[in-house]
């Protein structure tokens, strides 16, 4: 249990790190600039266990004229005695120009960090996602809704909707 919360906490420590580290980047250093930050809540269904919610952070990182994104997400499940710490790199493309209603598809790379309390035992293992769904421009934010699975020891299948708050 101990290590599993050790590996979190140093996942969670690089990522913000890494963050951190790309908003001081001067603005010619950098590929992507964050477009956003926000969060995801939806309904996720993993291999042999009862559906449960689940809940994630994201930024969104995007190159000024590209309709490629990428995402550094932390994703979070617990249902049955186990549970999933989930931190992910993902990149999608969407279809139509920004400020319209677009589907986008995409996929990425995630280390899931899982606990059971039953058996008290940990594992660790890099899963595959891929995903895709509608993207629906809001004010100041966008709206999403989104189908994923993910590729890994205890394979997860779920259904998203979520919100990235733009820092325009």
């Amino acid at each position: 249990m101990e290590r599993t919360r050790t590996y979190a906490a140093a996942t969670a420590t690089c990522l913000a790190l890494a963050l951190i580290a790309l908003l001081a980047a001067p603005r010619s250093v950098r590929a992507f600039d964050v477009e956003g930050v926000g969060g995801k809540l939806g309904y996720n269904n993993p291999e042999n266990l009862d559906g449960t919610a689940s809940v994630a952070v994201h930024a969104e990182l995007e190159k000024s004229g590209s309709r490629v994104h990428v995402l550094p997400n932390m994703m979070y499940w617990n249902v049955d005695g186990v549970r999933d710490v989930n931190p992910n790199v993902d990149a999608y493309y969407h279809f139509r120009p920004e400020g319209r209603v677009s589907p986008y598809l995409g996929g990425g790379l995630g280390m899931n960090f899982i606990h059971n309390d039953r058996r008290d035992e940990s594992s660790s293992d890099l899963g595959m996602n891929v995903m895709g769904g509608v993207r629906i421009p809001g004010a100041s934010n966008h709206y999403f809704v989104e189908g994923r699975y993910t590729a890994s020891d205890v394979t997860q299948v779920s259904v998203l909707t979520g919100v990235t708050f733009h820092g325009r």
